[in-house]
């Protein structure tokens, strides 16, 4: 009856608690309140992790409607004879070979190598350049053919509306990506950006780069 009068007695074992943990507990209290790092990471990275989640089910709604409506096709167009696979081939190997420099980019800021950091940034900014110039000559191709979102010379009006839309919101993402990476590159060399805002940079690049490999290979493969 007395514990259930007197609140004192209650709360007694939790000052127990505290105690027994000392500085643990309340560094935990703390952490879980959410503050500056809730999950032991930046409040940043978690954002842009959210960011990447979200639209990576995007795209794979994208890529899932292609594939049902390919499925549902009684004939597609032959890959080999629409596009210039050699060329797509080497698009791709550009954008993926840019996922190596912008790993050697977050390596070089993590050692605060900021001029390599700053270098080797440019260097995948560029790598996204030439992928566009690449995408932008396959695009005035296929429309010069008289490919269209709703019609095309192949016979499958589907085809071309899925080209345009998946490759088309991609290299959106890749073009972004590129005026993403100048910016860091410049705010590195005024010293106003360090490892992190590199690393974060390193996310999103890396995240259009697994993109790309997964829509050449619905798209142009199989």
């Amino acid at each position: 009856m007395t514990s259930l009068i007197n609140p004192s007695v209650v709360t007694e074992p939790a000052t127990h608690t505290t105690q027994a943990h000392g500085p643990q507990t309340l560094a935990g209290e703390v952490h879980w309140r959410g503050g500056i790092s809730p999950f032991g990471i930046s409040w940043q990275k978690l954002m842009m992790w959210f960011f990447l989640v979200s639209d990576a089910l995007l795209f794979a709604g994208f890529l899932a409607a292609y594939g049902f409506v390919r499925l549902a096709a009684p004939a597609w167009p032959d890959q080999g004879e629409v596009f210039p696979m050699l060329k797509i081939a080497a698009m791709t190997f550009v954008l993926i070979t840019s996922s190596a420099t912008m790993a050697t980019a977050v390596g070089a800021a993590h050692r605060n190598d900021l001029r390599r950091a700053m270098t080797f940034t440019l260097l995948t900014a560029l790598g996204g350049l030439v992928f566009l110039g690449f995408q932008a000559n396959e695009w005035y191709t296929l429309i010069s053919e008289g490919a269209r979102l709703t019609h095309n010379p192949w016979g499958v009006p589907a085809f071309s509306g899925f080209f345009f839309m998946i490759t088309g919101f991609h290299g959106t993402h890749v073009l972004i990506g590129v005026v993403l990476l100048a910016v860091v590159a410049f705010r590195v060399k005024s010293g106003r950006t360090h490892s992190a805002g590199v690393e974060l940079a390193g996310l999103y690049w890396h995240f259009v780069d697994l993109v790309w490999v997964f829509i050449f290979t619905c798209f142009y493969l199989i």
